[in-house]
């Protein structure tokens, strides 16, 4: 027992004093002061022993003259409750303002350490049943602390968490055949200019021999099958910085080595989720920014974004759909692909939620401007109509299973219309669209039978002889499918057409997805497509298997 414990017991137990003195006879029978002495002390001690036996307390309010304002009030409390050893008069009273013999002090401290003696006995027979336990407690604890030390001293940022995903895909489009073209030389010169035939000869010359002028010898032939089995990757790293805890500047790199056909271009309708580049058609293996932007709060509502690499889409408090296969482009966009066409590029957004009591639905409104310039080259001006201008705003409600909203996007020339089944979809010379949606969904409050349900449809209006084109539809998800984690759905619809200029395709996909485990999912899907205008009108299918691995 530690010294300043010692002193509260001495302190406590020297408030307590009783008269104890010895009768005249008895004293009288004594000879010498040294033998009155030793019977006074033995007196003393065994009157105070009979005494304090007899007036033991449990509760320091068991004492009238004890109030939670004396300064020992918690000390005595401690005494009487934890160790049971301070007692107080017949009447009730502490006395505490009293006097106290040195014995009677000796022997209440010595009450005390018996009691606390008892307590320690106990939680020894504890230790020593538990010490296996409590011996390898204490090992991962050290082990624990001595990691925590090693992260310290060798962590990336206090402020900056790194975020990866890498996706596997190994698909095909069977039956996509009609875009393969044959190219029987190196070399060709189109229109007098000079190119080389891997990149440029297969677009110059897929409609055939009238779009290939002076064609030299060559001895290798070029050919673009989308028809054949591809094993692709996508890569992400992302770096989420924040310096108060509320704001956000994400620096994210990215790589991957899809092309145009079957997966990677923005103007099929067969384009990936997962095969998407800041570079137009496809990935080429190299690594590159692909978003930089700062997000930070203004007050509890409001919320402020700008950055020089930033997508519309992602700025947006929600995009009103709960079908999230992530395997066709098309059905993650609410039906309306025109609408939230993903621009990406400089820019800045604004969003409005409003503030209600946890579980209350509650309306946002969110409008952003991006400047989706070609290959996102700062000698283009990001307010020139040239550099690819989008005006996306949004207006909804949420709930805590459902949601709803109508958006509207104003595209200028070198804007898209995203996966489109007409020709062209990015917005031409001195074109430009006006895109609005309305889309909504709802989820089961748990998972069983009843699928979440997402619809929704678009309406894109060209001006300067863009074509006018539409857009819907409908997305079944499940959740907990044969085992927890696991999802499963089906949609169809129509991406963007021009009806009467262009075949007006139907787009149907379905997937599984099985969740190995919290950060691996393995996802088998297949779409079909009839009327596609990229294959010819005719019918098309194809398949994947994507890998997710999230780290």
């Amino acid at each position: 027992m530690n010294l300043s414990k010692k002193l509260l017991l001495a302190l406590a137990g020297a408030s307590i004093s009783a008269p104890l003195a010895a009768s005249a006879q008895e004293v009288a029978s004594l000879n010498g002061s040294a033998a009155i002495n030793e019977y006074m002390q033995q007196q003393d001690v065994d009157r105070f022993r009979a005494w304090e036996s007899k007036n033991q307390v449990t509760s320091v309010n068991q004492f009238s003259d004890v109030l939670p304002t004396d300064w020992a009030y918690q000390a005595l409390s401690n005494l009487v409750e934890k160790y049971g050893c301070v007692a107080g008069y017949p009447n009730g009273k502490f006395k505490g303002g009293n006097a106290m013999t040195r014995y009677e002090a000796a022997a209440l401290l010595n009450a005390c350490l018996d009691r606390i003696s008892e307590v320690t006995d106990e939680l020894q027979k504890l230790l020593n049943e538990f010490d296996s336990e409590l011996t390898v407690l204490t090992s991962r604890v050290d082990g624990l602390e001595s990691k925590v030390g090693q992260l310290q001293a060798q962590q990336f940022s206090t402020t900056t968490k790194l975020r990866g995903e890498a996706s596997f895909i190994i698909g095909g489009t069977p039956n996509f055949d009609a875009q393969a073209v044959t190219i029987t030389a190196a070399v060709k010169e189109v229109k007098g200019t000079k190119f080389d035939a891997v990149t440029q000869a297969v677009v110059a010359c897929s409609a055939g021999t009238a779009g290939c002028v002076g064609a030299t010898a060559a001895k290798n032939a070029v050919t673009a099958a989308p028809n054949n089995t591809a094993f692709n990757y996508d890569l992400r790293l992302s770096f989420d910085t924040s310096y108060t805890g509320k704001d956000l500047l994400r620096t994210r790199l990215r790589s991957g080595n899809f092309s145009s056909l079957p997966f990677g271009s923005s103007s099929q309708i067969f384009k990936l989720d997962k095969a998407e580049s800041s570079q137009g058609t496809g990935t080429s293996s190299n690594i590159w920014v692909d978003r930089l932007f700062y997000t930070f709060p203004v007050g509890n509502e409001v919320k402020l974004t700008a950055g020089a690499l930033v997508r519309n889409t992602e700025i947006l408090t929600f995009i009103p759909s709960a079908y999230k296969s992530d395997i066709l482009d098309y059905f993650g966009l609410a039906g309306a692909s025109g609408t939230y066409n993903k621009a990406t590029g400089a820019g800045f957004g604004f969003n409005w939620k409003q503030k209600v009591a946890k579980g209350k639905p509650y309306m946002i409104f969110d409008a952003n401007y991006i400047s989706e310039s070609k290959f996102n080259e700062s000698n283009v001006g990001a307010f020139d109509s040239e550099g690819g201008i989008n005006v996306l705003t949004q207006l909804g409600v949420r709930g805590t299973n459902w949601g709803a909203a109508v958006a509207y996007r104003y595209g200028s020339e070198g804007s898209k219309v995203r996966d489109p089944n007409f020709t062209p979809g990015t917005v031409g010379f001195e074109q430009s669209t006006n895109s609005i949606s309305i889309a909504g969904f709802w989820e089961p409050m748990d998972a069983a039978w009843a699928p979440s349900i997402s619809l929704g449809y678009g309406y894109n209006a060209g001006s300067g002889g863009f074509l006018n084109s539409q857009s819907w539809m409908a997305g079944f998800q499940w959740k907990d499918v044969f085992q927890n984690g696991n999802n499963a759905g089906f949609a169809f619809g129509q991406a963007p057409f021009n009806k009467g200029n262009d075949t007006e395709s139907w787009l149907w996909e379905v997937f599984y997805k099985y969740q190995v485990t919290d950060k691996i999912s393995i996802t088998p899907a297949i779409f079909w497509a009839n009327d596609y205008r990229n294959n010819d009108g005719n019918s098309t299918w194809g398949g994947v298997i994507q890998t997710n691995f999230r780290f």
